[in-house]
């Protein structure tokens, strides 16, 4: 939620008196809804003029705040696109913008995009000024912290195997997690995907099962390319996603397709319940 009062800090703002005007966020802004607040000022502080403007720029950062790269993406592009309509332009502050690009751009580049110039941190005021800043250190003890998925080289789809080699795996894995791809049929050019996570096991103690599922999911949010070649079509792939946790790194070392008339990883999922590693 976008608790503006939490973020504001005490300062004189921009005025912009009556160069701006109040619009509803219209409904093709779905990253920016649910944040607070229902208008936005247009220009908006990207300096788009229109609303198709605004629409057409802000969608393809719709599947970076999918992602969940950093806890202020979503308040962070928002301020630019959608900002909030007050009598002063509120800007997000230098810190908010370095820590969203920090976290965020290996993701862009991930898709092959480097974090745009349009962005540059430099062009934000400190936090002295009024601006909206990121939440204090205190929110990391509040909150806490997941392991965090990253871009990554995708491991190759096995299909043969037996339920054997696959417990030897299973040993030396944290985590596995049963995922059902297809393709949305969208008329954009942007492909989306349907995704369905439903977790086998975790080894991490300290992880529970809807975390390790949403985790998951961001892995194939952010690993978008691997997700392409798990779906040739539009017919719907099950997978089984092996991995590991290291340092806060969620690292996905095994896929396997899962097909209906292979009993191997039905019969591997079963007695792992039972299993004693070596």
């Amino acid at each position: 939620v976008f608790a503006v009062n939490v973020f504001l800090r005490v300062a004189t703002g921009l005025d912009i008196g009556l160069s701006t005007k109040c619009v509803v966020i219209p409904k093709e802004m779905g990253m920016c809804h649910k944040i607070g607040y229902s208008e936005m000022r247009l220009p908006n502080l990207m300096g788009h003029t229109s609303m198709a403007e605004v629409i057409q720029k802000s969608t393809t950062w719709q599947h970076l705040v999918h992602t969940d790269c950093h806890p202020h993406v979503r308040t962070f592009l928002c301020s630019l696109f959608a900002p909030i309509c007050l009598d002063t332009f509120i800007h997000p502050c230098r810190s908010m913008c370095v820590a969203v690009r920090d976290s965020c751009a290996p993701v862009l580049l991930c898709h092959g995009h480097p974090w745009p110039a349009s962005l540059d941190c430099n062009r934000f005021p400190g936090d002295e000024d009024m601006c909206l800043a990121p939440l204090t250190k205190d929110y990391k003890y509040l909150h806490k912290v997941l392991p965090k998925p990253t871009c990554q080289t995708c491991p190759a789809v096995e299909e043969f195997f037996t339920h054997k080699r696959v417990l030897e795996v299973f040993c030396d894995s944290n985590f596995a997690v049963k995922v059902k791809l297809s393709k949305k049929r969208a008329a954009s050019e942007d492909q989306e995907y349907n995704i369905e996570c439903q977790v086998e096991f975790i080894t991490q103690g300290s992880l529970l099962p809807y975390q390790t599922q949403s985790m998951i999911q961001q892995w194939l949010l952010i690993n978008e390319k691997c997700v392409e070649r798990m779906t040739p079509t539009h017919r719907p792939m099950v997978y089984l996603l092996v991995g590991n946790i290291e340092e806060g790194i969620i690292l996905v070392k095994q896929v396997y397709r899962w097909q209906r008339k292979d009993s191997q990883l039905t019969l591997a999922t079963q007695k792992w319940r039972y299993h004693k590693c070596l």
